[in-house]
């Protein structure tokens, strides 16, 4: 009697997603065309849902399941890095109207926003029907929460500038059916131009699931210098989330929250991406990215949560954010160039990285990047660079930049001897590495203060420190002197510590630039 009680219940409830989503389907018209009167900028601006037309049918006067809590507004963005002050949390743009622009409303097209029924097929008919239209709006209206599955937004036929208006809440699935054997991706934008992300809401990755069998264990070969004063353990256990049938055997590979990929000039702006279960928002082969006023949280120890994650992208602006995640706030990869980075805050994470680079024995390539005014707060390490052995290529151009530290535990890290595993390969390769700035880089650490690991083949040159002070705060861990291997450079003005282990002027043995270190 229990079983014929339960398979009744599940079939009600089945029923009911379709019937509420016959419902609203059925409640389409075609009378209104939804065509917005409000001028402002070209690209459509934040928006809130009260006020907008729908394509193919009238506002939703179904009363909302849910109301996430709402993010403040703050002003529009400056467009020029400001002077170094401490960089306050970081807010949405304020709304804008739109500018002759058609509104494609999720629940005009079957979604029901009660967070329990799978929308997935109505925001991929909104982005249908989005993606005919220039300067479209696919709206996911505020007070709602949308279970949504893996889903590609893609072009290349899609028109230019639709902007995805996230105002209410994006939750993944939990149940491991709706994986298959492991995807890379979330929520995909593939191959768009002038797309947007932006609104007041959040996407949520449901990452904890994917967490709960993964113990905590540094990631490099840093990891075993980091030494409580009681010389206990640094392994920690993620505490399970409650079990169900849904949420049982998840796929080993973690999927990225939100990835852009072959896309020309996207934005991002004013949403919060959480939880997610591996990168939370990644741009690859991407020209022209803006990232702004978002927010990234995830918890310190969820493994491989970078923030925002960058490979093979060019002309990448990245300001007015803060990031918490269990891995580096921001992942600079190979390919990238012209990259500016500023007024950030990191943490809890491992600070912002270029790098690792070169596994595999690959040809990598970075440079100028530039990363100023930044807080990083309880991050592993601040700025590092880190390659593998074997590989080829070069890291150059680089400017770190006015970094504000709190009980960072490395604050700056150069290390060619990079290994996420407890015994890599010696190899006389190395990714090339010169041209370092290090500018007004002050604050507190909790293991050293520079750790500087360079090849004895290709030892690094070129590294500039200036105005650098940082302190000591020896309240859980060991403490160690600043460490310099094959690395050449000068110091500007002295130091705090004092770095003497930096050799001045360039290694007498210093071979030429062939071409497998150039790019």
């Amino acid at each position: 009697m229990v079983c014929i009680a339960f398979l009744v219940w599940s079939s009600s409830s089945f029923e009911s997603c379709i019937a509420r989503s016959g419902r609203r389907h059925w409640r389409r018209h075609d009378g209104d065309n939804g065509l917005s009167a409000s001028l402002s900028k070209k690209k459509p601006k934040s928006h809130g849902s009260s006020s907008h037309h729908h394509h193919n049918g009238g506002p939703s006067k179904k009363a909302p399941p849910s109301a996430p809590a709402k993010a403040p507004n703050s002003p529009a963005p400056s467009s020029k890095p400001p002077k170094h002050v401490p960089v306050a949390s970081p807010a949405p743009p304020t709304p804008a109207p739109l500018k002759d622009s058609l509104t494609f409303n999720v629940l005009d097209f079957g979604a029901t926003g009660d967070g329990k029924c799978d929308d997935t097929k109505a925001f991929q008919a909104a982005w249908a029907a989005a993606c005919k239209v220039e300067r479209s709006v696919m709206l996911v209206p505020e007070k709602y929460q949308f279970l949504v599955g893996p889903i590609s937004f893609s072009g290349p036929y899609c028109q230019k500038g639709i902007t995805f208006q996230v105002d209410g809440t994006i939750v993944a699935p939990m149940n491991s059916n709706a994986w298959g054997k492991g995807l890379l991706q979330w929520l995909e934008f593939s191959k768009l131009v002038e797309i947007t992300i932006q609104g007041k809401g959040t996407i949520d990755g449901s990452g904890s699931v994917w967490w709960q069998d993964n113990p905590y264990v540094e990631p490099d070969n840093l990891a075993p210098q980091i030494i409580p004063l009681d010389n206990s353990t640094l392994l920690q256990k993620h505490p399970p989330p409650l079990q169900t049938e849904l949420s049982s055997k998840m796929p080993s590979t973690k999927p990225t929250a939100v990835r852009f990929y072959g896309s020309l000039n996207a934005t991002v702006t004013g949403i919060t991406i959480q939880n997610s279960p591996q990168c939370h928002l990644k741009f690859d082969n991407c020209i022209g990215v803006m990232v702004h006023h978002i927010r990234v949280s995830s918890p310190g120890d969820s493994p491989n949560t970078d923030g925002v994650h960058l490979q093979n992208s060019r002309d990448v602006l990245i300001h007015s954010s803060t990031l918490g995640c269990g891995d580096d706030c921001i992942s600079i990869q190979t390919g990238c160039t012209n990259v500016y980075i500023h007024d950030v805050n990191c943490g809890p994470g491992h600070g912002i990285s270029i790098g690792s680079l070169g596994r595999y024995n690959t040809r990598a390539c970075v440079s100028n990047i530039t990363v100023k005014n930044v807080n990083m707060h309880n991050t592993m390490t601040g700025v590092r660079i880190k390659t593998w052995q074997g590989g080829s290529g070069s890291v150059s151009g680089i400017m770190f930049s006015d970094i504000q530290l709190t009980e960072v535990q490395f604050p700056i890290v150069i290390d060619q001897f990079y290994c996420d595993k407890s015994t890599c390969k010696n190899q006389s390769s190395a990714v090339s590495v010169s041209g370092i700035n290090y500018q007004r880089i002050k604050g507190t650490y909790t293991v050293k203060p520079v750790h500087f690991a360079c090849s004895d083949n290709l030892p690094c040159i070129d590294i500039s420190l200036t105005s650098i002070e940082l302190k000591p705060l020896q309240e859980k861990y060991h403490l160690y002197d600043p460490f310099c291997w094959a690395t050449y450079g000068e110091l500007n003005t002295p130091t705090t510590p004092p770095i003497e282990c930096l050799q001045i002027g360039k290694p007498t043995s210093n071979r030429p630039q062939t071409d497998h270190d150039t790019c």
